[in-house]
């Protein structure tokens, strides 16, 4: 058999592997079948980011004494990023930073079709940052990489974009499911951040994947949880007014975790094309914060568990080894304060300096940190009733998670089934309500949604605006037009009307950009007198056009044009002027209501 054949064969085998699926298995069962493959992959991912992560800080940590600070705290992290960013600029070739906003782009801009590299590449990246010290979270990482699964699977099998979505979705949910074993999490995360709509054909494949990641995990890990809490303290209704106020207090924090990260972001932009002056900078300032606080080495989940399970001063002055400040006991508020305040700028160099990793995990430490912070000090001055201190340290973590993510009921059932804290589920929905609350007046979206929003690019629930993003607004411009140049006399521009077949015909110059049009029905009165055929100029008969749109406008500014302007048809210009095309208001509505359709046949 020739080599012509032998590659022809090959490729005809997956072609008939999805005619056999096609032919053999129902849309329906066919999704749910991804969704269960889905969720066991995203569970091995998730698995083997932590176990490659828990592997290098062992190796690295092993020789560390808790009676004394470490000068390689200084070494390793700038280690880390460095060898992230080598990875990312001569491996991966991509940005692969912003995991989540990456699927939301992804989602309303792509038609959730996310790269094949971002099933592993985030990974393999993540690992080395976070295991090398790195002070961000893997959670993102993971989710994108659980998303990038299921578009993929999506795209093997030539699905359409609503069902690409619905496992795009799928993997988001499974990764939560699966790193933190909250199966209902998985869902609520893919409904309140990710924005996808839950219909009752896409709540099963969802379920499906989150429970099977679930599931696998626990045959990988065993019943080990990732954070251990043991309740002590029954929750009562005296501490109402406490959990008001520490859930406005996390809502404060929330602002200042976002106001920071953005404007620490922006530092770091201004030195895009400077990578080795990032790495200077982001190091330097990571290693300096983690050798006077180790708290802030990695994900920081050990600290968290030392919060949540202290019983005594000696339990929760552990959380100063390693530290300046062993031995000082007196001072665990002050490092506590000092920590909280530091996260978000360690975070931010981790990222801003080449490392990856996601701020979920910060935004639960930060929160830890608040709800223990906020209870001693509330304790301390007799403000009310006694508070347990580490019940209010697993409060803060669902709070500043519900304002970080604008997502309260992701913040209430995770910690609810990570600790099995629901004895305190009350409690939980006060803090998660208040955060969310306070930092809905100031920012009115996530830390993951800001930056779409600014670009007018992000799926929200309100299903006008939802729908209105989906639309490509290249998929509806019309690339067929007659233009005439303006020094063209009427008797020729006649000849191009009678070739038009739009009543409209752009005058353009010798660089295609567009300086006006002519409307066929303002002409009527010269178009039919053939002794003024030589005597007007198009120049002399063009009107400006009413309204134009840039092609990377977004499609609810390009509604809000034709609303205004009443026009039923408006030319679309590239950013130098140059003429893309016409786009009509018939065809711009008529996708619409078939999206409305598509969107509303479950």
């Amino acid at each position: 058999m020739s080599e012509a054949a032998i590659d022809s064969l090959e490729i005809s085998k997956p072609n008939r592997f999805i005619s056999w699926c096609k032919s053999h298995i129902s849309e329906h069962q066919f999704v749910l079948i991804l969704a269960f493959v889905i969720g066991l992959l995203t569970a091995v991912a998730a698995y083997s980011l932590h176990w490659i992560i828990n592997q290098i800080e062992a190796l690295l940590t092993s020789s560390f004494v808790p009676n004394s600070y470490n000068w390689l705290y200084l070494v390793y992290p700038v280690i880390g990023i460095y060898l992230t960013s080598l990875f990312v600029r001569y491996i991966v070739k991509d940005n692969i930073s912003h995991g989540i906003t990456r699927i939301l782009y992804a989602i309303s801009s792509k038609q959730s079709r996310l790269k094949g590299h971002n099933c592993w590449s985030s990974v393999i990246a993540s690992a080395i940052t976070i295991g090398f010290g790195g002070s961000v979270g893997a959670e993102a990482p993971i989710v994108l990489t659980g998303s990038a699964i299921g578009s993929n699977l999506g795209q093997l099998f030539r699905l359409d974009n609503k069902t690409l979505m619905l496992l795009v979705g799928c993997g988001a949910a499974g990764a939560i499911a699966g790193i933190f074993k909250a199966p209902i999490t998985g869902l609520v995360f893919t409904l309140e951040v990710l924005m996808i709509d839950l219909t009752m054909s896409s709540l099963l494949p969802i379920l499906i994947s989150s429970v099977t990641a679930t599931c696998f995990t626990y045959i990988f890990v065993g019943a080990k949880s990732l954070f251990v809490f043991t309740l002590d303290a029954p929750w009562q209704l005296e501490r109402v007014p406490a959990s008001i106020l520490l859930g406005v207090f996390c809502g404060l924090v929330s602002l200042y975790f976002i106001r920071t990260m953005t404007s620490c972001e922006n530092v770091f932009a201004k030195f895009q094309q400077h990578p080795y002056i990032k790495l200077a900078i982001g190091g330097t300032v990571l290693s300096l914060l983690i050798f006077f606080l180790p708290s802030l080495f990695g994900e920081g989940y050990k600290d968290i568990n030392l919060l949540l399970n202290g019983k005594t001063e000696m339990d929760w002055n552990a959380i100063l080894n390693n530290s300046p400040f062993y031995g000082h006991g007196n001072l665990l508020m002050a490092y506590i304060s000092l920590v909280l305040l530091s996260k978000v700028f360690a975070t931010s160099a981790t990222n801003g300096g080449g490392g990856c990793g996601g701020t979920f995990a910060p935004s639960l430490f930060i929160g830890c940190f608040s709800g223990f912070l906020f209870a001693r000090i509330w304790n301390i001055y007799k403000i009310g009733v006694y508070v347990p201190e580490k019940n209010y340290a697993l409060l803060g973590m669902a709070g500043v998670m519900s304002g970080v993510m604008h997502a309260p009921l992701t913040g209430i059932f995770l910690i609810a089934e990570i600790t099995g804290g629901y004895q305190l589920f009350m409690p939980l929905i006060i803090v998660s309500v208040c955060a969310y609350l306070t930092i809905i007046i100031f920012e009115p979206h996530s830390i993951y949604g800001m930056r779409l929003a600014k670009q007018g690019k992000l799926i929200t629930h309100h299903t006008d605006r939802a729908i209105l993003t989906l639309m490509n607004l290249n998929s509806v411009i019309e690339k067929e037009y007659t233009a005439v140049d303006p020094d063209m006399d009427l008797s020729k521009l006649v000849g191009a009307i009678s070739q038009s077949r739009t009543s409209f015909l752009p005058v353009l110059d010798d660089a295609g950009r567009l300086l006006g049009e002519i409307d066929i029905t303002k002409i009527r009165h010269v178009v039919f007198r053939i002794e003024l055929y030589h005597r007007f100029k198009v120049r002399q008969l063009m009107t400006p056009p009413p309204a134009t749109v840039g092609d990377n406008d977004p499609m609810e500014e390009v509604v809000k044009e034709f609303d205004s302007t009443n026009a039923n048809m408006l030319p679309v210009l590239a950013n130098d002027g140059r003429l893309e095309g016409y786009i009509t208001r018939e065809r711009v509505y008529s996708m619409y209501r078939k999206m409305v359709a598509d969107m509303s046949e479950d």
